[in-house]
C-alpha cells in the first residue's frame, strides 16, 4: 500500500522523539514549520537513486512516499540494499520451521552540485516468519515480512537524512552571523581615530585666547 505524502513522516518523527523540543533545553522540533519548514523543503528536494532488484523497488517507493518526487533535487541519496533470509529451527522431519529475514542498507546523501558525501550511514531491520506447511503460505509470509521491512528500513533513513538537513540548515545562519560578527570590529576601530582629532583642535583654543591681552593693551 502506498504511502502518499511526507507527512506520515513526519508523525513517524514526533512518535520517535526527533521532534520534541524540550523546554529551556534549547532544542527545537525537527519539523518546524511543517511541510514549509526547511527539514521538509529539504527531503522534497531529495532525489533518490533507482535501487536493483524488488526490495531495492520496494525500499525506494516507500522513500520517495515519505520524502517526495525530489524534483529540482539539491540532494541525491544513492541506496544499496542487502536481502538475507535463513531458516532458524529444524522440525522432527529435519524441515525449517521458522525464518528470519533482514533488511539493510547502506546509504549516502549526495550534494549533486559539488558532489560533497554529506551523509554516509546505514540502517536495517529483521522480522520472523513462522513458515507453514503450504508452501505458497510461506512465499506470501516472505513477501509480506520484505514489505514490511522496506517500510521500517525507510523510515530510519529518512529520520537520520532529516537530522542530517536540519544540521545543515541551523549550521548556515550560524556560518552567517560570524561572518557578520567579524566585520564589525573592523568599523569600530576607526572611532578611535576620530576621536584622537578632538584634543588637536582643543589645543587651539588657548592660542586664540593670548592674543586678546595683546589688543587691550
Amino acid at each position: 500500500m502506498a504511502h502518499s505524502t511526507p507527512s506520515r513522516a513526519i508523525r513517524l518523527l514526533l512518535l520517535a522523539g526527533l521532534a520534541l523540543a524540550l523546554p529551556g533545553c534549547g532544542l527545537q522540533p525537527l519539523y518546524s514549520g511543517g511541510g514549509s519548514g526547511a527539514v521538509a523543503q529539504g527531503l522534497a528536494s531529495v532525489a533518490v537513486s533507482p535501487i536493483p532488484g524488488r526490495d531495492g523497488w520496494l525500499v525506494r517507493q516507500a522513500l520517495t512516499a515519505r520524502m517526495g518526487a525530489g524534483t529540482n533535487a539539491r540532494y541525491r541519496l544513492d541506496v544499496r540494499i542487502s536481502d538475507q533470509l535463513e531458516g532458524l529451527g529444524l522440525l522432527a522431519n529435519n524441515t525449517v520451521g521458522r525464518e528470519r529475514r533482514t533488511l539493510r542498507a547502506r546509504y549516502q546523501l549526495v550534494d549533486v552540485a559539488s558532489g560533497e558525501i554529506l551523509l554516509d550511514a546505514s540502517a536495517g531491520a529483521d522480522a520472523g516468519i513462522n513458515v507453514a506447511t503450504s508452501e505458497y503460505a510461506t512465499v506470501a509470509a516472505e513477501q509480506t515480512a520484505l514489505e514490511n521491512l522496506s517500510h521500517l528500513v525507510a523510515d530510519k533513513i529518512v529520520m537520520q537524512v532529516a537530522a542530517k538537513l536540519l544540521a545543515s540548515a541551523g549550521a548556515a545562519p550560524a556560518s552567517a552571523a560570524a561572518a557578520g560578527a567579524q566585520s564589525s570590529p573592523a568599523g569600530a576601530q576607526s572611532s578611535p581615530a576620530g576621536a584622537q582629532s578632538s584634543p588637536a583642535g582643543a589645543q587651539s583654543s588657548p592660542a586664540g585666547a593670548q592674543s586678546s591681552p595683546a589688543g587691550a593693551r
